[in-house]
């Protein structure tokens, strides 16, 4: 049997999964490559052997992106996966382009391919796009379960940076457990919230492993929930589907992969941030679900901000830090740091970027975009050295930090700042009340 040649297009994520799920263990492929995108310096290491299976001892070499053309003739690749997320629709076409002129075809795997079924009820929460709400959303579903005496275990998409045997189940119920598995700014803004509310939270790469070592969690698990990344559809197959659409990027609903996907195949569509957005926004995104999906429940939300200390704020000239992804790949030019700078009356903010250094002025030359704000780029220890500088080196009165975590506890910074926390506020019916009131009763999941 002749083998096809496989390179899977990726970000360390969805292509890992991919690969475990579709391709690892079929003698008919033979994947010859990965290559790596969108977050820095996951490029030029190798999938290793001990997680590709005794198909692959050597493991399998990730490239940079960039080498893609010459990838297929050098490697002789039959076809390309794409397989990662938050891409523009011109852009994965543009890819498209790229493999077909080498003479390789193009493929999506899609969820029949790579959904794995779990053994517990499933709530998935995914987006539109990266930045929409996800994490406050998760968190939401989790309280309400855990307040009716549920144990609810999270499990969020994947964030392999680092060693990805030592990350292959990964396991966090402490702010301890962020140390111990040496995790990144970008793991510890989606790991720490969950853990600061009671709950246990799995990632990792292998997400077979994962699923079991979740579904037979030593604390007992009764519901799972899925805690998307950027605007990617689950792992999972799900009892509950939501998603969820920001109005403050309205449109991007129809126009990036795969956020439509994880769109289309929601039960619930629920537009965050409708306090912060315009009314002729808020319609646009309503309108174009309606376009797509017609028979979905629309559900309205409010992103609450409040700040530790207003009074640092007030009048002041500002330093904003954002989370790193939603500003980066995920296109916003605000966050819940800018909100925050608005409402509680900020003399003014600050460019940061006379006074970034390193890695971070990097960022600034590849997303432009971003101008005054600052985001929390922390994947690797120099990108937090470079963040910790750009910040103390800013000519400002105060910091407000914008992101998920606390930012404080792993850098030290030199001058007054407050943490902006936000919470999501349903508004009217359907409601996540509602909504969980019902998937308890249908798994028949009183206590």
């Amino acid at each position: 049997m002749e083998k096809r040649n496989i390179i899977i297009i990726g970000a360390a994520g969805r292509d890992f999964h991919n690969f475990n799920t579709y391709y690892r263990d079929k003698e008919e492929f033979n994947v010859v490559a990965f290559t790596a995108a969108q977050i820095p310096d996951i490029d030029d290491r190798r999938y290793p052997a001990q997680l590709a299976g005794d198909l692959y001892p050597e493991g399998i070499p990730i490239f940079p992106q960039d080498k893609l053309a010459d990838l297929i003739e050098e490697l002789d690749a039959d076809e390309c996966v794409f397989a990662y997320s938050d891409v523009k629709y011109e852009d994965v076409m543009g890819i498209s382009a790229i493999v077909n002129a080498a003479g390789a075809d193009f493929t999506l795997l899609g969820s029949k391919s790579t959904m794995i079924k779990s053994k517990k009820p499933v709530i998935s929460v995914c987006a539109v796009r990266t930045g929409c709400g996800k994490s406050q959303t998760s968190c939401k579903l989790i309280e309400l379960l855990m307040e009716k005496g549920l144990k609810v275990v999270a499990i969020r998409h994947p964030m392999p940076y680092g060693d990805l045997v030592a990350q292959r189940v990964q396991r966090f119920a402490t702010v301890e457990d962020l140390k111990k598995h040496k995790c990144t700014i970008e793991e510890m803004e989606e790991y720490e919230p969950h853990v600061q509310r009671g709950n246990i939270i799995y990632s990792g790469v292998d997400y077979a492993a994962i699923l079991e070592a979740a579904e037979n969690d030593p604390d007992g698990c009764d519901v799972i929930i899925w805690d998307g990344g950027n605007n990617d559809f689950s792992f999972y197959e799900s009892d509950l589907a939501i998603s969820i659409l920001d109005p403050h990027r309205p449109g991007d609903e129809l126009d990036y992969y795969p956020g439509e996907v994880s769109l289309r195949m929601s039960d619930i569509a629920l537009i965050n941030k409708i306090d912060s957005a315009s009314k002729e926004a808020i319609e646009q995104v309503e309108a174009n679900i309606k376009k797509v999906h017609p028979n979905v429940d629309i559900m309205m939300a409010e992103s609450t901000i409040s700040v530790d200390d207003p009074d640092i704020i007030k009048g002041k000239k500002v330093l904003v830090v954002e989370d790193g992804p939603t500003l980066t790949h995920g296109g916003m030019k605000l966050g819940a740091g800018t909100i925050a700078a608005q409402r509680f009356g900020a003399g003014e903010i600050v460019d940061p970027r006379p006074f970034t250094v390193g890695k971070l002025s990097e960022t600034f030359e590849i997303y432009p975009h971003i101008e005054n704000l600052l985001p929390a780029m922390g994947y690797g220890e120099q990108q937090l050295k470079d963040l910790e500088a750009s910040i103390n080196n800013t000519d400002c009165e105060a910091v407000i930090i914008g992101t998920p975590m606390d930012l404080s506890r792993i850098i030290t910074i030199n001058k007054p700042y407050t943490r902006v926390h936000y919470k999501l506020d349903e508004v009217g019916s359907p409601n996540l009340t509602e909504v969980v009131d019902k998937f308890v009763e249908e798994h028949k999941l009183n206590k």
